[in-house]
């Protein structure tokens, strides 16, 4: 059962060591339950209020896929808004780590209110949390999300819906490509209310050489039945 705490203390409670030990090993970490039903539930009613929303993006149109996502308007959501401010606080340590390990000179604050600064002196002002609806033979095609030259490593997808009962099939895929070496994929099931860590690029990975970058892409799988919505939770603004 999701713990009735803040959404700031939910996230400083989670195991950040071993969040960021699976993110080394593996390339993505999966939390537990961080959103309670009734907060899932609440983010989903907002989907149809199209004031909340400064873009939707049909998916089809551009050959992303099959679904539609919809980007947050300026203010955030409350509990949106917490979560990219406590997450990032979080991340950033790790962020810079794997900028050193692979010789990158980019590093990246340690408040999202200063990160966002930054990112609107580079043009980039409009936020990017967004809601992202599938229903069935609905997918999405692999991709990053690089929204202008400024752009946070690691990002968060949480599930919303219910896998096994609100719909089937929709699993998330990240597909990680080495060089000279075939690419790696994995099948991730979301649970509700759980978040998805993972790269936005790339991510370092040691070889005998030492350092290198790994390219990951993200995507969903195609949906059987059902109804699939997810929060994506993105530090970066877009130009």
């Amino acid at each position: 059962m999701v713990s009735r705490m803040g959404i700031e203390t939910r996230i400083a409670a989670l195991d950040w060591s071993g969040i960021e030990h699976h993110l080394d090993d593996r390339g993505y970490a999966l939390t537990p339950p961080l959103l309670t039903p009734a907060e899932c539930g609440a983010l989903i009613l907002l989907y149809d209020d199209n004031r909340r929303f400064r873009s939707r993006v049909d998916m089809a149109r551009y050959r992303f896929g099959v679904g539609e996502y919809k980007y947050f308007a300026a203010p955030l959501p409350p509990l949106v808004g917490a979560i990219r401010l406590h997450a990032y606080r979080r991340l950033a340590p790790i962020a810079n780590r794997w900028m050193e390990a692979v010789g990158d000179v980019e590093r990246f604050p340690p408040t999202l209110a200063a990160f966002l600064a930054h990112c609107a002196r580079q043009g980039q002002k409009r936020p990017t949390p967004l809601l992202l609806r599938y229903e069935p033979g609905g997918y999405n095609c692999l991709h990053q999300d690089l929204y202008g030259a400024v752009a946070f490593p690691i990002q968060l997808t949480f599930g919303l819906s219910r896998p096994g009962i609100d719909y089937t099939g929709g699993e998330s895929l990240l597909v990680e490509q080495r060089p000279r070496a075939q690419s790696r994929g994995e099948v991730i099931v979301l649970p509700q209310g759980a978040a998805l860590v993972f790269p936005t690029r790339y991510r370092p990975i040691r070889g005998s050489r030492g350092w290198y970058r790994a390219t990951v892409r993200h995507g969903v799988s195609r949906l059987h039945t059902g109804k699939r919505l997810t929060l994506g939770v993105i530090f970066h603004d877009a130009a």
